[in-house]
């Protein structure tokens, strides 16, 4: 159910489908990934950020996620880190109490002290070792997933959430997004997880994860902001629509009451899961 929910594909980029057939391959992927999410609080370092074509201001998917997953660790008696561009990190500020730069995550990940990597909606390297944009531009920037690819290799716990299939994590699914993805062939990120969580919006998919493991904890870990309130603060800060590339209170050019009304849908399915 929480999985149907999250990967509803109202920007029809196609996501939908390659959900389907994703779950068909591995009907469990959430409960798995949110089962290493509730086993591996002890320093989880969340990734987010992705740049918009032309400009290069991130968007605003992806970081209300990352804002909920920070707050589901600390609820776990866990701790997080956020790490993320720098005009990102100052807009997440009001949001979120502890960053890291890149050094210290690749420290963390050196030296065995991170327990889990998350990404939500973070740039994913393509075929050609760039990183590209859902219409195929090509972005000039210093991307994250670097970090995940050396965390698989040194066996810390890796979960990717995307929803366009250019972003860490999306490796997982290559195939799919090159299949239904419009120029799937260009931008869909190589860079595979240990845990992939698709979604029709990524900030979706972060609350999906939270939400399942709501039930697998026992209480619920889902944020009661409205996202009129937490979208606010970023447009303050310039963060961008991905879809629109301009400040609006919006995310991935749909409406908030939209985001609100998936968020206040899989909160009554968490309650009514915890009740049973």
């Amino acid at each position: 159910m929480i999985a149907h929910i999250i990967n509803t594909d109202i920007g029809r980029r196609g996501i939908g489908r390659v959900y389907l057939e994703y779950r068909m391959m591995n009907y469990d992927f959430l409960k798995e990934a949110a089962e290493t999410f509730v086993k591996n609080v002890e320093n989880v370092v969340i990734v987010t950020g992705f740049p918009v074509y032309p400009s290069l201001k991130p968007e605003n998917d992806g970081p209300l996620g990352a804002v909920a997953l920070y707050g589901a660790v600390e609820r776990l008696g866990g701790r997080a880190s956020v790490l993320t561009f720098d005009d990102l990190k100052e807009a997440m500020s009001p949001l979120v109490g502890n960053f890291i730069g890149r050094e210290e995550a690749d420290r963390l990940v050196a030296d065995g002290e991170a327990t889990l990597l998350i990404s939500v909606e973070s740039p994913g390297r393509a075929r050609d070792g760039r990183y590209h944009s859902m219409k195929g531009c090509r972005l000039d920037i210093e991307g994250f997933d670097d970090l995940f690819i050396r965390a698989r290799e040194s066996g810390v716990p890796t979960i990717g959430i995307g929803d366009g299939g250019n972003e860490i994590g999306m490796g997982n699914v290559r195939g799919l997004v090159e299949k239904y993805v419009p120029r799937g062939e260009k931008i869909a990120s190589t860079v595979e997880v240990d845990h992939l969580v698709t979604s029709g919006v990524s900030n979706w998919g972060a609350y999906g994860l939270v939400a399942e493991a709501s039930v697998l904890s026992g209480k619920n870990l889902l944020p009661e902001w409205r996202e009129e309130e937490v979208v606010r603060i970023l447009n303050y800060f310039g963060i961008v629509d991905g879809v629109k590339g301009k400040v609006d209170m919006s995310v991935d050019g749909i409406p908030l009451d939209v985001h609100e009304g998936v968020k206040t849908l899989l909160r009554r399915v968490t309650e009514h899961l915890l009740k049973r």
